[in-house]
């Protein structure tokens, strides 16, 4: 690994970037902003020490998770099949543009997953509560093989269950969990089900742009199953779920007014489901993609903003 991060900072303009383009470091919102809103449920009692471990805990998973997804991929051939690196899906490319190694991105996959587990122990003992450490079990054996054999769940139609109960249920309810100490909770369970939605959302108008290379490698996805022609209809219907979940989370008094802001955002949704019905040229689909991650951020950062006002 030494070796390889000297070679990124004299052949490709310096390893800190290439670094950041290995975490997807950019992306660490989907997860950062789920949990943030799971923490903000718990009005009294707040604990910042189980935040601030928690928060550390899940940066870890996630970036522990987005290198061992580029290895399984890489691994299975999928993204191999074109070397363009386009930022917001097809990978990092950096194994395929011989910057780093498939054992690097594994070996430094590990030292997240090390680090998240530490961070899970201290919690467990800090919270006094055993159920961290099997709940986390559970996460990261969904954030491993998701990608990673045996079971591969993105490869057999079931990758956006598994990242809708990651970056939704999880996070929202790991958040609140690790500040009441309550699970299950239909509150928290109510308030992840938005953050579920629309990073299936992110994962649609990502997959859509991949799809010749993933039936190439035989990763099925939902995207294969519709065809990508009509992909962009079940894009409409994702996020009509995710902003049909905030609605109904009003009226049951778990948000407050200010989050009918977030219907704002709706245009967003439309115009990125326009550019994914219309040719399927994968610099024309980087901008669904940044619509989509968009919508989330900002429908994200105005729910929390409600619960805390």
């Amino acid at each position: 690994m030494k070796e390889e991060f000297l070679a990124v900072k004299s052949n490709a303009g310096g390893a800190s970037a290439a670094i950041i383009r290995a975490l997807r470091l950019p992306f660490i919102s989907a997860s950062l902003l789920p949990f943030f809103l799971g923490s903000s449920i718990q009005r009294s009692g707040f604990s910042p020490s189980a935040f601030f471990l928690g928060l550390v805990c899940v940066v870890a998973t996630h970036l522990g998770a987005n290198l061992v997804n580029d290895y399984a991929d890489s691994r299975s051939g999928v993204d191999w099949q074109e070397e363009q690196f386009y930022g917001f899906f097809g990978g990092s490319k950096l194994i395929q543009q011989g910057i780093f190694t498939e054992k690097f991105y594994l070996g430094l996959g590990i030292l997240f997953f090390v680090l998240s587990f530490g961070c899970v122990v201290v919690l467990t003992f800090l919270l006094r509560d055993l159920r961290v450490v099997g709940f986390y079990s559970i996460i990261i054996f969904l954030g491993i093989t998701y990608s990673h054999k045996p079971l591969q769940f993105s490869y057999h139609y079931l990758g956006e269950l598994v990242i809708f109960l990651l970056f939704g249920p999880a996070l929202v309810m790991g958040g609140y969990f690790l500040q009441a100490l309550i699970f299950p909770d239909m509150q928290s369970f109510m308030i992840s089900l938005p953050m579920g939605f629309l990073i299936v959302g992110i994962l649609f108008a990502n997959e859509i742009p991949d799809y010749p290379q993933d039936k190439k490698c035989a990763k099925l996805n939902l995207v294969s199953l519709l065809g990508p022609e009509r992909s962009y209809l079940a894009y409409l219907l994702i996020n009509f779920a995710a902003f049909s979940a905030i609605a109904l989370n009003i009226s049951r008094g778990y948000f407050g007014r200010w989050a009918y802001l977030s219907f704002l955002f709706i245009p967003l949704v439309l115009r990125a489901a326009f550019i994914l019905m219309g040719p399927q040229e994968k610099t024309r689909l980087v901008q669904s993609s940044k619509m989509a991650i968009s919508t989330h951020v900002l429908v994200s950062v105005v729910l929390a903003l409600d619960l805390l006002l």
